[in-house]
């Protein structure tokens, strides 16, 4: 296909317009799959209270491979909106074959670690009477890796190619089959088994595969596949395979390292054995999934159109984008913590734990949504280092916010426990951090082409 073929103008401008046009969609498609974490925490309450405090852990160790594979997601979105800003969309193919042979290489040693490495790591650290079921949990759930990496792949060309608008539809597909295989696979129903813990993963898996193949029925019923000729040729690229793993690496080393440090957090708070703060925490995880998906969304529109700018060598206009971007972003969170803190005992109520649950949780809730705002400034400011590609400053930056928040929950939590609350304050210290060094990078311009 010449590229006479590829006539979209995929420039963005830096406008309220075009950055809702990105974001929304996104947000919605970031919004379905915490609806499904979030029915999964529901369905789990109604078994036990211990049942609901294992998905937090469980949960965050497959949520390390996952926010891995966004890593890679972001990477090939900068590559792709690099190629998209200096008009040069012939590289999508390229791109994408090369990201997906990627992700199934990472895909594979993730199921490989999970299911030889993670027991022993588990069988040190986790609660005794929790690790049969989180482990036997944990070897279902991973099995959905290589379909979840697939599925960000398509999402990441859709996004660079100003085609957002049909993410939703993968994730629509994907939530209603998680959240119908949730209801009759955990307590078995209409005579399917009754699978308990497990039932959730092996919905979740089944969900995932779902939505993967959507999105490839997507990219054919739109026109997308042919229109940039993707998915015909998966033969090696050195420059382009090199280029997505000089920007991803450091930023899938990042995002592993950040949720590590959040599974930390979560095996810290179960060496408290208190099942009803291991609960709490996993509700707080569902927060910061439903409350943050504006955040999330509009930190990745930051990226996309940073890394645009720059191929159109519009470097003048980055800062510009990003406050237009930050002050969205900070709205649509504040929106959202207004709702959930005004009505926190309907949240909270949706876990079926009772009143002492409820009332335990909100102090937890008020800490957390404060983070919230925090995360919805930083957030931002670090995707836009990310769209610069500079991505070993990403990684430098993580580092840096994760060490503080380590010594501090450490402290909050070990040495000098006073509350759920105060422990789960460490995101504010976070956030904080990440805002900091991330704003100073990128008002000195350092990143800029010489």
């Amino acid at each position: 296909m010449d590229s006479t073929a590829i006539s979209k103008d995929l420039k963005v401008k830096v406008t309220n317009k075009q950055i809702l046009s990105i974001a929304l969609p996104i947000t919605l498609a970031i919004l379905i799959p915490q609806i499904n974490m979030l029915t999964n925490s529901i369905f789990l309450g109604g078994l036990s209270t211990e049942a609901l405090g294992n998905a937090g852990i469980t949960g965050v160790f497959y949520l390390i491979f996952a926010v891995a594979g966004h890593g890679l997601n972001n990477a090939l979105q900068a590559v792709f909106s690099k190629y998209a800003g200096s008009d040069n969309p012939e590289a999508f193919k390229t791109i994408l074959a090369q990201g997906i042979r990627i992700c199934i290489q990472f895909a594979v040693a993730g199921i490989l670690i999970t299911w030889l490495i993670a027991p022993f790591i588990f069988q040190q650290v986790a609660d005794p009477k929790a690790y049969p079921q989180e482990i036997s949990f944990l070897k279902i759930r991973i099995l959905g890796l290589p379909f979840l990496f697939l599925f960000q792949m398509g999402n990441a060309f859709l996004v660079s190619s100003l085609n957002s608008r049909y993410l939703m539809i993968g994730f629509i597909f994907e939530a209603g089959i998680n959240i119908l295989l949730d209801y009759l696979l955990i307590k078995g129903r209409f005579g399917f088994p009754a699978l308990g813990f497990n039932g959730a993963a092996i919905a979740s898996v089944i969900a995932e595969m779902v939505g993967m193949i959507v999105v490839l029925f997507v990219l054919y019923r739109t026109g997308l596949k042919k229109q940039y000729g993707l998915l015909k040729n998966f033969t090696y690229n050195k420059i382009i395979t090199k280029e997505i793993l000089n920007i991803s690496a450091p930023l899938m080393l990042q995002y592993v390292i950040s949720v590590t440090t959040w599974l930390v957090f979560f095996i810290l708070i179960e060496g408290l054995h208190d099942e009803t703060a291991k609960a709490i925490s996993n509700t707080m995880r569902n927060v910061f999934g439903l409350m943050g998906v504006f955040v999330w969304a509009f930190a990745s529109t930051c990226s996309v159109m940073v890394s645009n700018l720059i191929g159109q060598k519009k470097e003048y206009k980055v800062l510009e984008a990003i406050n237009k971007i930050m002050f969205l972003s900070i709205g649509f969170c504040l929106l959202m913590c207004i709702l959930v803190n005004i009505f926190p005992a309907v949240f909270f109520g949706l876990f079926g734990q009772g009143d002492a649950f409820i009332e335990q949780g909100i102090p937890v809730l008020r800490v957390v949504s404060i983070g919230l705002m925090f995360m919805s400034i930083a957030n931002i400011w670090l995707n836009g280092v990310t769209g610069t590609a500079k991505t070993r400053v990403n990684l430098l930056i993580e580092i840096v916010a994760i060490s503080v928040y380590l010594i501090y929950t450490w402290y909050f939590v070990k040495v000098q426990y006073i509350s759920l609350a105060m422990a789960w304050s460490n995101e504010l210290v976070y956030w904080l951090t990440i805002f900091i060094f991330s704003f100073i990078y990128m008002r000195s311009g350092k990143w800029k082409t010489p």
